[in-house]
């Protein structure tokens, strides 16, 4: 009981930290400038962390490398605490726990923004967070309404997006196990 409560909590924060990492890199990656106070908290919240790895892994390419190493050293920080009680685990079944993590967090992230998208579709279209949540999702969306057009001026591309989302994280649950030897 006592370990399903620590995980519990463990996944909370490391999952909220990461996602932040992850959002920090997205936005940088797709150059899309985000409301001011939404910003400056995610770079107060994550600069302590950013700030050294970039130092040793500067970002190429258009790129924050050092944030999403970040994402993965929380991940990999989750995975340790959560199994640290647990069991021995090898060094590669540990790497590949994070990265699973991480992309569970990425596939979850990216969940989230649809899903806002939607509502602010729904709700208020001209709200001031909208522009910026759609910049996030174009590039998922874009190739999809290229080949799904919309049916009577509904767009359903962030309704196959959100399928495809979940059956990527349904195959990489069902490849974890064989892949660490479970």
């Amino acid at each position: 009981m006592l370990y399903g409560i620590f995980s519990f909590i463990t996944d909370t924060v490391a999952g909220l930290f990461a996602g932040f990492l992850l959002l920090r890199f997205w936005m940088q990656a797709q150059r899309v400038r985000p409301p001011a106070g939404l910003a400056q908290s995610i770079f107060q919240i994550t600069d302590w962390l950013v700030r050294p790895i970039r130092r040793l892994i500067p970002g190429f390419a258009g790129y924050d490398w050092a944030s999403l190493i970040a994402a993965f050293l929380v991940a990999l920080l989750a995975v340790l605490l959560n199994f640290w009680l647990l069991s021995q685990l090898s060094f590669v079944a540990i790497i590949l726990l994070a990265a699973f993590k991480m992309a569970q967090w990425i596939l979850y992230g990216f969940m989230a923004l649809l899903i806002l998208e939607a509502v602010f579709s729904w709700v208020n279209p001209h709200a001031p967070f909208a522009p910026f949540i759609r910049a996030l999702n174009e590039p998922i969306l874009s190739p999809l309404r290229r080949l799904i057009p919309a049916l009577g001026g509904i767009d359903f591309s962030p309704l196959i997006a959100l399928i495809a989302i979940q059956v990527l994280n349904r195959l990489l649950s069902e490849l974890l196990p064989v892949a660490i030897g479970f």
